[in-house]
């Protein structure tokens, strides 16, 4: 540790400015040359120099990258070749069950096999008609997808091939009719590819939306009178799942999708997946108290209120079913909320309360 410094006295000579026309003195070679620097000196931090940057730039660590959950490969080998050995059966018992009724009888052998060829072109005509529903879902999520794509970017070009493919969509729906020719009129102007895909939103989807919003609320009040009235806690449930899937599939025709049976699977659990992201299926005791509270609790009876809750539920699932359904995101639209429904269930529910109190 070195000694304290003594303190020293410093003169500081007055700054002379020179006179007017004379040239400025000269600096020595001496004064010119640097100095150097003494270990006990103080070195100063320059004022350009923030030393909280250079911090946050050590410590900033980026955030983990998330692992895409793997599939297995297994369960698909699995499934496949069980598969396979069931249509084995399949075919082959039907193989014995004909030759065994031509041995009988031949108008029996050739009466079964009529009724396996309609079978089997049933068959047939079925899974081209999911593959069909399926290739229409995936058209959706691929409008979806360039549509904001395009908002992103403001991408005038693919605003424009969107907006055609959205018409080309929804063609046979008579609402979209006046939408498409206005969108059709103005398909030679300027128009930035955000502005495009938010006209096309107003025009072509604005007339679906608002039957949308008609389909959810009418289900949600059917399902709402409904379990308000059945007498046990397993009809609520098996009403509510009716209709849940009822207003999914009826959404998913409504914006164009028309899923088969294995759409429908494919489309229930995209919005179950979207009901989990937007943690939107849990129905816990502060959302009860919203929806029979402020005065409602004194009007309906509890059984109303549970009638009311699942109505809730219900029009929840209906919106997510929606936002997955529909061709573009919302944008220029007002994206539906609870506050939409509840108003009208609650005096739904008011109306229905009179002979139950």
């Amino acid at each position: 540790m070195t000694a304290p410094r003594k303190p020293q006295a410093f003169r500081i000579e007055p700054e002379t400015k020179p006179e007017a026309g004379l040239p400025e003195p000269r600096q020595t070679a001496e004064a010119r040359r640097p100095r150097a620097v003494k270990a006990e000196m103080a070195i100063v931090t320059p004022a350009e120099i923030d030393i909280f940057d250079e911090i946050d730039g050590v410590t900033d660590i980026p955030p983990p990258v998330e692992e895409k959950p793997r599939r297995s490969w297994w369960l698909r080998l699995f499934l496949g070749a069980l598969g396979i050995l069931v249509s084995l059966a399949v075919g082959l018992w039907t193989d014995a069950l004909i030759r065994t009724l031509f041995e009988r009888a031949d108008w029996l052998g050739w009466f079964a096999l009529g009724v396996a060829a309609l079978a089997a072109l049933a068959l047939v005509v079925m899974l081209i008609r999911e593959a069909i529903g399926l290739a229409r879902l995936a058209s959706v999520e691929k409008l979806r997808g360039q549509a904001e794509d395009a908002l992103a970017r403001n991408d005038s070009k693919l605003a424009r091939s969107v907006v055609e493919a959205l018409s080309a969509f929804v063609a046979d729906k008579p609402e979209t009719a006046a939408g498409r020719r206005l969108l059709d009129a103005q398909k030679n102007e300027i128009i930035d590819g955000t502005d495009l895909i938010r006209l096309a939103e107003t025009d072509i989807l604005a007339p679906l939306d608002a039957t949308a919003r008609t389909m959810i609320l009418d289900a949600a009040k059917r399902v709402s009178l409904v379990t308000a009235v059945s007498p046990r806690a397993l009809v609520d449930v098996a009403y509510v799942l009716y209709e849940a899937a009822k207003l999914i599939r009826g959404l998913a025709a409504l914006y164009g999708g028309r899923p088969g049976t294995l759409g429908f699977f494919r489309l229930a659990r995209n919005v179950l997946a979207h009901l989990a992201v937007t943690g939107s299926i849990a129905v816990g005791d502060s959302f009860v108290q919203q929806i029979v509270g402020h005065g409602l609790a004194a009007r309906l009876s509890a059984k109303l209120g549970e009638g009311v809750v699942n109505g809730m539920m219900t029009a929840r699932i209906g919106m997510a079913a929606m936002e997955t359904a529909r061709p573009l995101p919302f944008t220029a639209l007002k994206r539906p909320g609870m506050g939409d429904f509840l108003a009208a269930l609650t005096r739904f529910a008011s109306s229905n309360s009179g002979p139950k109190s």
